[in-house]
C-alpha cells in the first residue's frame, strides 16, 4: 500500500537539491512544473458514474468530440487515460492528473483529427497512517486481477455502446499505478485494445504477453524515465529492454531526464522527490519542448502523431 502526502495541503518544495542533481551538466538546470495551461478544461468533460458489485461505484468523465464541434459522421479513436495513486481522491482534477486533459484541447483534437476520452477513478480512501486504500493494484479473490478491470472495461464498452458509428480504435493508457492498471487490462482483454501506453509503471513486464500483444499487433509505447524515484528503471525495464527491442509493435521512450517544456529537469518534491517519475507531465506536453521541438526525434509529431498514426 502506497504511502503518499496529500498534496493539496502542503507546499511544493522549491529549495531542496534533488538526489539525482549531482548527474546534471553545467548547462542544465532544474524546472518545477510543467508549462502546458492546465486545470482549464475540465467542463469539456461529462461527468458518470458506473455500478460494479467487486469494486462499488465507479465515477468516470468523458470527452466527446463530436460535442465540442467534431463531425457526427466521423470516426475517432477511445483514449481512457488511467490515474496514479491518491489521484482519485482529487476528484475532477484527475483528468489533468492522469494526462488526458490536453488531449481533450482543440490543438490536440486537431493533430489526432479527433478522439474520445474517458477518465475512470478508482475508489481510493487514505488509511489512518496515510496509506492508499482500494488503489487500481487492489486484487480480487484470485490475487490474479484487479477488482476494477471488469468495471473499467465495462465503462469502455458503455461509451462504445452509446456513441457506436463513430467509435475507431481502442486505446488505453495511465502512468505509475495506472500504468500496472493499463498492463493489467492488456493481460486480461488481450483482444480488446488496438494501442496502450504504459507509463512509469511500477508493474514487472510480462513477456510471454509481449508475444500475445505481438501477434494481435496491438501497438505500445511505453515510457519511463531512467532516474525514477518511485518506480526504479533497472527494477521494471532495464531486465526487458533486449526483448521490448526485438518486437516491431513496440515503440519505447526511456530519456535520460524527464523534462518540462522549457527544457528543465523536472523536480516535484512534496517530502519526497518525485520529479522523474512524473512523465505524465511529458505525455501531456505532447513530448514537445515550448518552443515546438520535439523531445525525442523518434516521435517528431508526439504521442499525438503517434496515435494518429495509429487509428
Amino acid at each position: 500500500m502506497a504511502t503518499l502526502p496529500e498534496f493539496q495541503v502542503i507546499a511544493q518544495d522549491k529549495v531542496s537539491i534533488p538526489p539525482w542533481a549531482k548527474y546534471m551538466s553545467k548547462d542544465e538546470f532544474i524546472s518545477y512544473g510543467p508549462t502546458f495551461n492546465a486545470k482549464a478544461y475540465f467542463h469539456l468533460f461529462d461527468y458518470y458514474e458506473y455500478l460494479c458489485e467487486k469494486a462499488g461505484t465507479i465515477r468516470y468523465y468523458v470527452y466527446d468530440p463530436i460535442k465540442h464541434g467534431a463531425s457526427p459522421d466521423g470516426v475517432y479513436p477511445v483514449l481512457m487515460w488511467l490515474h496514479g495513486a491518491s489521484n482519485s481522491m482529487d476528484g475532477v482534477k484527475c483528468i489533468m492528473c492522469c494526462g488526458a486533459e490536453q488531449f481533450a484541447t482543440p490543438s490536440y483534437q486537431e493533430k489526432m483529427g479527433g478522439a474520445f476520452i474517458i477518465v475512470p477513478l478508482c475508489n481510493e480512501t487514505r488509511g489512518e497512517s496515510g496509506e492508499i486504500l482500494g488503489a487500481w493494484n487492489t486484487y480480487d479473490e484470485t490475487g490474479k486481477t484487479s477488482i476494477y478491470t471488469q468495471a473499467v472495461k465495462g465503462i469502455y464498452d458503455k461509451v462504445c455502446e452509446e456513441h457506436k458509428g463513430n467509435i475507431g480504435k481502442r486505446f488505453v493508457m495511465g502512468a505509475s499505478s495506472g500504468g500496472y492498471m493499463t498492463w493489467q487490462l492488456l493481460a486480461d482483454y488481450p483482444d480488446y485494445f488496438s494501442g496502450a501506453m504504459p507509463i512509469s509503471a511500477v508493474h514487472h513486464i510480462d513477456e510471454e504477453l509481449l508475444s500475445v500483444l505481438n501477434e494481435k499487433n496491438v501497438q505500445l509505447l511505453i515510457c519511463h524515465g531512467r532516474y525514477d524515484e518511485m518506480a526504479d528503471y533497472k527494477k521494471y525495464i532495464e531486465p526487458y529492454e533486449d526483448t521490448l527491442s526485438q518486437y516491431n509493435n513496440i515503440s519505447c521512450y526511456f530519456p535520460k531526464w524527464v523534462k518540462n517544456g522549457d527544457g528543465g529537469i523536472s523536480s516535484i518534491c512534496y517530502g519526497f522527490e518525485m520529479g522523474q517519475h512524473c512523465m505524465i507531465n511529458q505525455i501531456q506536453a505532447n513530448l514537445m519542448f515550448d518552443d515546438g521541438t520535439p523531445m525525442d526525434e523518434k516521435f517528431p509529431e508526439g504521442v499525438t502523431g503517434w496515435i494518429k498514426s495509429n487509428k
